[in-house]
């Protein structure tokens, strides 16, 4: 099955052609701003694909908080004009094949359930951490998504009464806050330029990446306890850093020990598909979406 795919995001739309159980001719555009600009640039990619291949469905991965039935995004996000209207029906007609579309976490975890780092367990977490906090609860290989589409919102958890898990868990956040802490303009750091100075031992940057490391901690002791899961998986920008999940493990081990929960045993685990993880993952919700794959 040929199925065109899209993954929006705030700077950036990434696309490519799922086909032969495999995705190909991979390619990006600058996010547009506005809907005409979007639908324009979609139809155009889709329309390539179209040139050569017979396209059976566009399979769509996206911010907000998204209604896959009723094939509207609610919410807010990056890109505020997909939001609140009928967008799947629209796509539709645009392309004229079936479309999918789904939030853009829930489809890296869908991926990581279909063929990636969850393809053997029933119950799972995934996290994504980057700008801030996102994640999906998958309960018998199935999306939890929750009265208000909120399942897997673990970004907002308060840690301290004040403080989210985004706010603290963040390299982007933790690297604003360094910043502004040692007088540095904006836009000169970032999480790698964090993580880098923290290595090199400077010692603000050590205190602000070991507070990082402990609220995704305790993050990851909340999520344990309540859900117990068989796997916890890690994905976004700072989980090719080897060297901070085995941290964030020790750490996350520490929290069970010392409050009595020793028993709980969390598989940690980085994500396989990194940046492909939402495009896999729109395929892997059309299919289901489409009766193609076994639920």
């Amino acid at each position: 099955m040929r199925i065109v795919v899209f993954d929006i995001g705030g700077s950036a739309v990434k696309y490519g052609l799922w086909q032969d159980e495999a995705l190909s001719r991979k390619g990006s555009f600058e996010t547009p701003k506005s809907w005409n600009a979007m639908k324009n640039e979609m139809k155009s990619v889709c329309d390539g694909f179209a040139a050569t291949d017979s396209i059976e469905g566009v399979a769509i991965s996206s911010p907000g908080a998204v209604d896959s039935v009723a094939g509207i995004v609610g919410g807010i996000s990056a890109v505020p004009y997909i939001h609140h209207f009928p967008i799947k029906a629209e796509w539709e007609g645009l392309f004229g094949v079936p479309v999918s579309i789904e939030n853009d976490a829930n489809c890296a975890a869908l991926a990581e359930v279909w063929l990636g780092a969850a393809k053997d367990v029933q119950h799972a977490l995934f996290i994504v951490i980057g700008s801030g906090i996102g994640g999906a609860v998958i309960v018998n290989r199935q999306l939890f998504k929750g009265k208000n589409l909120f399942g897997g919102e673990i970004g907002f958890m308060l840690l301290d009464g004040v403080n989210t898990l985004s706010r603290l868990g963040s390299p982007v956040q933790v690297a604003e806050r360094y910043a502004k802490a040692m007088g540095l303009p904006d836009g000169v750091v970032d999480g790698k330029y964090l993580f880098e100075k923290a290595q090199e031992g400077e010692p603000v940057a050590v205190e602000y990446v070991d507070g990082m490391i402990d609220a995704l901690a305790r993050g990851l002791y909340n999520l344990s306890v309540s859900f117990n899961p068989q796997r916890i998986i890690i994905g976004g920008g700072v989980s090719v850093r080897e060297d901070l999940i085995a941290r964030i493990r020790e750490r996350t081990a520490y929290y069970l020990n010392v409050h009595g929960a020793e028993s709980v045993d969390t598989d940690i685990q980085v994500c396989t598909f990194r940046n492909d993880a939402n495009l896999i993952g729109a395929v892997a919700h059309f299919r289901q979406t489409e009766g193609l794959q076994e639920s």
